[in-house]
């Protein structure tokens, strides 16, 4: 469909909205457009406050705008029917952008958005902590939590740093980013695209009509393939980021020190070539240091990231230093627990697919983690986890309604790995029973690591509630809270 096609072809005052989904994204979406929309309908089979439960019972033809929530894939019926019937598809984000609220100047609030397969949140909130170190009133939204409609409707906000998973950048046609980052690509949510193919060109739709800047990962090659790709504003330059001495139009490390040479200099001053701008050191992240001490690669990466995109909207250098320093990372990230007869308990919920749970797994000691693991795997394969990954593996606890994808993968590259696998039975015990079992499988100075590598609602209503789950049942080892350090 052509960019017209994907139009509202009506005013809003006559316009008759259906929103697909009544999630959080749909309910703010619902809030945005009930004053502003001539009628809004809802489907959702899963509320029971819904206008409609059955999709199949919706008349397209009394609607001019479908808004699609991101659990909806492209395959749905609705959504193939709306788009054969020439009814334009928005996801939340697009919706967002179209209803933008000017700011006092007249202005709308620019956008530095963030996709990848890992590492959005933590870039993201890293980017809003030195936007704010800057003095700018930032707010992180979009797949982090706060629905981007909610905060594009509000007009007191600078600058939005915004995580876009790639269901949400499906439907999402207008959006014209200051500064968009791709973090990764790696295989996930293959069910839902269909393939990595799908997937990556997902992710890449955030780089179109980029105005300042493209981030680029370069140790990660589709990623600059993406920006290659993009349709940018007029102006727009790829700037890469690498945990490696920087190139020209680079952001990356030379020694313990993180540095700038895209934005140190004036796009015409001669020394631009042979310079670069310091913007902090190993020591403002060493909060964030693993279980070794050593800040982790993936986290390098990540606030370079936050970086280019904070300079790519102006921020000075004292700014990103002092927002890496003060960036506190958020819940379920190689959080530790506590520490139990010497074992540790660490919670990495976050880690929804293989990439993160290689990342999690490579951060501590060979032979030493029991590692706690499964849950929905989305279409995804496990083999290359567990053949990088098996040197760290003392045991492994599969949870899960189907353990099949990394049980086969375990059986095939790590068989002298003991497994044991929890049945799913009671989904309200699940976790305490993993956390039994691997206790019984750890030694004094193990660590015993929820990282599943999968997606949780076959047993938990998010990574967010499967990590509560793992922490209350840790707490439970010994009866007491206080009983346990960290």
């Amino acid at each position: 469909m052509s960019d017209a096609a994907h139009a509202l072809r009506v005013p809003w005052e006559r316009a008759r909205v259906l929103v697909a989904g009544l999630g959080v994204s749909g309910r703010a979406a619902l809030a945005a457009l009930t004053p502003r929309a001539a009628s809004v309908v809802t489907v959702d089979r899963a509320a029971p406050d819904a206008d409609v439960q059955d999709a199949a019972r919706v008349d397209l033809s009394t609607i001019d705008l479908v808004v699609a929530s991101p659990g909806w894939a492209p395959s749905s019926g609705l959504l193939v029917a709306a788009r054969e019937a020439g009814v334009p598809v928005w996801s939340e984000v697009e919706l967002a952008w179209q209803l933008r609220t000017p700011r006092a100047d007249g202005s709308c609030a620019p956008w530095l958005a963030v996709t990848g397969t890992n590492g959005k949140t933590t870039t993201v909130e890293m980017l809003t902590s030195i936007l704010s170190a800057a003095g700018l009133r930032a707010a992180a939204v979009g797949n982090v939590g706060t629905p981007v409609v909610t905060a594009a409707l509000d007009p007191d906000i600078d600058v939005l740093a915004v995580e876009l998973s790639s269901f949400q950048l499906h439907f999402t046609h207008s959006m014209s980013a200051r500064a968009a980052a791709v973090l990764n690509v790696a295989p996930d949510h293959i069910d839902w695209h269909g393939s990595l193919d799908a997937y990556a060109g997902d992710k890449g739709r955030i780089y179109e009509r980029a105005q300042v800047a493209c981030v680029y990962n370069v140790a990660d090659p589709r990623t600059e393939h993406l920006v290659r790709e993009a349709d940018v504003e007029e102006g727009a330059r790829a700037v890469g980021f690498t945990v490696g001495a920087p190139a020209r139009a680079q952001l990356g490390v030379i020694e313990d020190v993180l540095v700038d040479r895209a934005f140190h200099t004036a796009p015409d001053d001669p020394a631009r070539h042979r310079s670069a701008q310091e913007l902090a050191t190993f020591a403002d992240l060493a909060h964030l240091a693993g279980p070794d001490g050593v800040v982790p690669v993936h986290v390098v990466a990540n606030a370079l990231a936050a970086a280019a995109l904070a300079r790519a909207h102006g921020v000075d250098a004292r700014a990103v230093r002092d927002g890496l320093r003060s960036f506190s990372p958020g819940a379920h990230r190689i959080a530790h627990v506590a520490t139990v007869d010497g074992v540790s308990y660490v919670d990495d919920s976050k880690a929804t697919n293989a990439h993160a749970a290689a990342a999690a797994l490579g951060a501590f000691a060979p032979g030493s983690v029991v590692w706690v693991a499964g849950g929905l795997a989305k279409g995804a394969t496990f083999d290359e986890l567990v053949r990088v990954r098996l040197s760290r593996l003392r045991a492994v606890v599969l949870i899960g309604v189907d353990p099949e994808p990394l049980a086969g993968a375990l059986a095939r590259h790590a068989p002298d790995v003991p497994v044991v696998r929890v049945d799913p039975g009671d989904t309200g015990t699940v976790m305490q029973r993993a956390v039994s079992s691997a206790r019984g499988l750890a030694v004094p100075g193990d660590t015993v690591l929820l990282a599943p590598a999968c997606a949780s609602m076959d047993q938990f209503a998010s990574y967010a509630a499967r990590g509560d789950a793992f922490v209350r049942a840790v707490h439970d080892l010994t009866g007491s809270e206080t009983e346990l350090e960290g």
